[in-house]
C-alpha cells in the first residue's frame, strides 16, 4: 500500500506528446498506413453498435461495419478535417446513416423476391404467422441522430478518460477513478490510498477539470 510520503500530487503535463484525433485522421489518408487498426479500434464498437440499434440483425451489422470502413478508406484522402468549420464525427455519422440504409435496402430487396404467393397467404391459419412486409421494416432514419448520440456519448467519455488518465498525475488518477468512477467512500479512499480529504479535494478538482476540457475537445472533432 502506499504511502502518503510516496503519492506526490503534483500535476502532470504531458500532452504534446499524445496522439490526437486529427493527427490519426490526417495519418489514415495513406490506407497502408498501420494506424488504420488504430482507427478500426477506435470507431469500431461505435459502428456496430448504432447499427445493431438501428435494428440490423449481427450479420448486417457487420456488412455495414465493413461497408463504412471501406467508404471512408475511400474518402479520406479527399477529406479536409477543419474543425472551425465542420466536424469528422458528421462526416462519419452520415457515411454509416448510408451503409446501415443500404441494409434495410437489401433487406427489403430479400423480402420482396421471397414474398408468399396468394395461395401461401390463404393457407395462413389463424394462430400462424408470416415475415414482416417490406414497408414493416425499421426505418434507419428513424431518431438516427438519436442512436448515434447514444452511442458516441459514453464512447467518448471512455475514450477521453483514458487520455485523460495520460494526462495527469497518476495519484491524482488513482484518486479520481476510486472517488468518481468507482464511487467509493471518501474515508474509505483515504485509507486505500493513505492520503488525507484535502488532497481527494485536489485531485478531484484537478483531473474533473481536465476531463471536462477534453471532453470539450473530442465533441469539436
Amino acid at each position: 500500500m502506499p504511502t502518503s510520503a510516496s503519492i506526490d500530487l503534483k500535476p502532470v503535463n504531458t500532452d504534446h506528446s499524445l496522439p490526437t484525433r486529427a493527427s490519426l485522421l490526417h495519418a489514415i489518408k495513406d490506407s497502408a498506413d498501420p494506424r488504420w487498426s488504430e482507427f478500426h479500434q477506435t470507431y469500431r464498437g461505435l459502428i456496430l453498435g448504432v447499427a445493431r440499434r438501428s435494428g440490423l440483425n449481427e450479420h448486417e451489422a457487420q456488412e455495414a461495419l465493413q461497408d463504412t470502413l471501406l467508404a471512408v478508406a475511400q474518402r479520406m484522402p479527399e477529406f479536409q478535417y477543419d474543425p472551425a468549420k465542420d466536424s469528422f464525427k458528421g462526416w462519419l455519422l452520415q457515411i454509416v446513416r448510408w451503409k446501415i440504409a443500404d441494409q434495410f435496402r437489401k433487406r427489403a430487396g430479400h423480402a420482396k423476391r421471397h414474398a408468399p404467393s396468394d395461395d401461401d397467404v390463404t393457407q395462413v391459419t389463424a394462430g400462424g404467422s408470416r415475415s414482416a412486409s417490406p414497408e414493416h421494416l425499421a426505418d434507419p432514419a428513424a431518431n438516427f441522430d438519436a442512436l448515434w448520440e447514444t452511442e458516441w456519448q459514453p464512447r467518448r467519455l471512455h475514450e477521453a478518460l483514458g487520455r485523460v488518465k495520460r494526462l495527469v498525475n497518476p495519484a491524482h488518477h488513482a484518486i479520481y477513478h476510486l472517488v468518481v468512477i468507482e464511487d467509493r467512500p471518501a474515508a474509505e479512499v483515504c485509507a486505500t490510498l493513505a492520503v488525507n480529504r484535502a488532497q481527494i479535494y485536489l485531485a478531484k478538482h484537478r483531473v474533473g477539470a481536465a476531463l471536462k476540457k477534453e471532453l470539450r475537445r473530442l465533441q469539436a472533432l
